[in-house]
């Protein structure tokens, strides 16, 4: 896809940081876009922020199937079609393993992943029936291709992804289809996934308090980044022009990747990739 003018982008995860970002990228490329996310207020922020572009927003939670059913029926009822799907909402949790709760793992694991799965799901089947070009982006991490300490929730969502990504590419390229694959792995940058506190479900249980200390250390992380989330979107947008797969913006991180594929190869045990 190396023309994104007049083409339609979904981006989840729209109401702040990185999503809004994407947004913003996409209607300079002169794109229409279809605007999600679980904050309205922020998406209304965002949508405010892109001039004259044809948008339309709606509130969408991505861990229900049927909203993401809904919001791929808003795409083709407003635009006809779609070609640029950014699985781009994620929200994170910290703290030893054995100290996460349920509810936790239930909230990370159903926005990080199901909620990826249903934007496959909910706009693949659509897009191979329009027969055109297209491209599906997902958002993992770093923490995707390495195992980090005081992470294990948000790790075990992000290596998901990134392997739902590469048999989704699989898939598509079995299928001869003409729709583009690329994951997204960023390392620490500027963004608003250290506030998904606020989104958290009120019926769920309050975090752990383990988690505690390790949350502040990852703000305190993110803040430091080099990378601003415009940095990580126009790399985003430079990769699905080049359709290329992996996606990683911090090149000092690949250290850490290879670090851990060469303990796998060498029978060793992990490596902490913060030592």
């Amino acid at each position: 896809m190396d023309s994104l003018e007049n083409r339609v982008a979904i981006v989840t995860g729209a109401g702040s940081g990185l999503g809004r970002e994407l947004a913003k990228l996409c209607a300079a490329e002169g794109m229409k876009l279809v605007l999600a996310d679980v904050d309205q207020k922020g998406l209304e922020e965002t949508r405010s922020m892109l001039g004259a572009t044809e948008s339309v927003v709606r509130r969408t939670d991505v861990t229900k199937r049927e909203e993401l059913d809904a919001l791929a029926s808003l795409t083709y009822d407003t635009f006809g079609k779609a070609h640029l799907l950014f699985n781009n909402a994620g929200v994170a949790a910290s703290g030893p393993v054995w100290s996460s709760t349920a509810d936790e793992w239930a909230w990370v694991m159903g926005v990080n992943v199901m909620g990826v799965v249903h934007g496959i799901q909910a706009f693949v089947p659509r897009m191979l029936e329009q027969g055109e070009p297209a491209h599906v982006v997902s958002t993992a991490s770093l923490a995707g291709l390495t195992s980090v300490p005081g992470s294990g929730v948000y790790c075990v969502s992000k290596h998901s992804v990134v392997t739902l990504s590469e048999c989704l590419y699989h898939d598509l390229q079995m299928a001869k289809a003409d729709i583009g694959v690329s994951v997204l792995c960023p390392a620490f940058f500027k963004t608003g996934i250290a506030e998904s506190e606020r989104n958290r479900p009120q019926e769920l249980s309050e975090s752990n308090p383990d988690g505690a200390a390790f949350a502040q250390f990852v703000k305190a992380a993110i803040e430091a980044g080099k990378l601003s989330a415009e940095d990580i979107a126009r790399t985003t947008l430079d990769a699905v022009k080049a359709d290329r797969f992996y996606i990683l913006p911090h090149k000092g991180a690949r250290k850490s990747v290879e670090l851990r594929m060469n303990d796998i190869l060498n029978d060793r045990n992990p490596t902490s990739p913060m030592a």
